[in-house]
């Protein structure tokens, strides 16, 4: 399991997040993993980035992501994969076990990165399930088949594209919806427009049967403080936090900074500080430490010093494991909008839930196959809630 994982390899601490699994059949003990080659690997990907080291931006379809799926899919099929590229680019690499009658294991994350995010993140749950299969290979090899898949896009990296990965995942509940139409003709546009499918692609043939796949599994760094405060090396994920976003727009008079006087002003910017506030205030009364909200985006206009802002746009992400009380959390992030909208006289022009994704509960097979793992290994791990926005919550529905 070790070898699977391909955690000495790197420094970082990290979690093992999966959902859906019949029982992975493989050695008790494999050849190490090449962690030499594993790291340089990770280092030379993070070079293809519009952002100065350390950092890694690297957009869907730009450029850099262009460059980087060439890399990556020279890695795979150096190591013997049968590799395939869809019409909007997830990569899939199959390495075909001693009994392909079974049901494949799947693994694998993004290569893709947020503006100045890690260059660990997403890659080493890709480039650590090549390492691992060359490790298995080494072995001598595994009865299921193992099936690397390496998805688009872990977040929304522009207004321009869609969110890959949640209409990946709804096809079956959508299909035949006039929302759906409306998605995957926004698909079309995106990635006709990024040159990576032709006019008369079907998109539809993206989606994956039922089946397709036995259990997935992602390795990914933690992206927050438990494990390296506690010293735990590795994190068992039990469940994903559901995870709902936000948009809000108010709407004032503005005016001139001397010339309006206090009592007289309908300020668009203090309404939107007031709910960035109510925010906070609305995730500490749930009562639980599981439930988080962040207010990341909170844009003024006209943005200037001397202007009071005519309008305001707030982008709100608040998450929970327990659904139920996310959900009343939004609700009542909505009627705090709504009174300070009266309140302060200005406009409530938008409140829009983006998403509100339900949460996902991992196998307890496969928790207790990497908790078993971990001990036969020596190394320190817990059971842990991920709160983070991973692939895993999506390839479980």
């Amino acid at each position: 399991m070790e070898q699977f994982s391909g955690y000495p390899s790197i420094t970082t601490n990290t979690i093992i997040s999966s959902s859906s699994i019949n029982q992975f059949i493989a050695a008790s003990s494999l050849s190490s993993v090449d962690a030499l080659t594993l790291q340089k690997q990770i280092d030379d990907l993070a070079t293809f980035s519009d952002a100065p080291s350390p950092a890694v931006t690297r957009i869907l379809y730009s450029h850099n992501d262009v460059i980087a799926r060439r890399y990556v899919k020279n890695l795979m099929g150096l190591a013997a994969l049968s590799v395939r590229e869809d019409a909007v680019g997830n990569i899939f690499g199959r390495w075909d076990g001693s009994e392909p009658e079974l049901p494949a294991v799947a693994t694998g994350s993004h290569i893709d990165a947020i503006p100045y995010s890690g260059k660990y993140d997403g890659v080493v749950g890709v480039l650590g399930a090549v390492e691992a299969i060359n490790a298995l290979k080494r072995y001598g090899g595994i009865r299921n088949s193992l099936l690397l898949v390496w998805v688009q896009t872990q977040k929304i990296t522009g207004g321009y594209f869609v969110h890959l990965r949640r209409a990946y995942t709804l096809w079956d509940q959508l299909l035949g919806k006039v929302k759906t139409i409306n998605l995957l003709l926004h698909f079309k546009l995106s990635v006709n427009a990024c040159m990576h499918a032709s006019e008369d692609e079907d998109l539809s043939s993206v989606f994956l049967k039922k089946g397709t796949y036995s259990a997935f599994l992602e390795l990914h760094i933690e992206q927050g403080p438990i494990l390296e405060e506690e010293g735990t090396s590795i994190g068992v994920v039990t469940a994903i936090a559901a995870p709902a976003s936000i948009k809000v727009d108010f709407e004032g008079s503005g005016g001139h900074a001397g010339a309006a006087l206090m009592p007289s002003r309908n300020d668009a910017g203090l309404a939107a500080a007031e709910l960035a506030l109510a925010v906070e205030k609305h995730v500490l009364d749930s009562g639980s430490i599981d439930t988080v909200g962040t207010v990341g985006i909170l844009d003024l206009h006209p943005g200037a010093i001397n202007s009071i802002p005519s309008k305001s746009h707030v982008e709100i992400d608040t998450r929970d494991i327990d659904e139920k009380r996310r959900n009343t959390v939004i609700e009542k992030i909505y009627q705090s909008a709504t009174s300070i909208a009266k309140n302060r006289r200005v406009k409530l022009s938008t409140f829009e839930i983006v998403n509100q994704d339900p949460p996902a509960q991992s196998e307890k097979s496969i928790i207790e196959a990497m908790s078993a793992a971990s001990d036969e290994l020596n190394l320190s791990h817990k059971l842990m809630i991920s709160r983070a926005y991973h692939d895993s919550l999506f390839m479980a529905r």
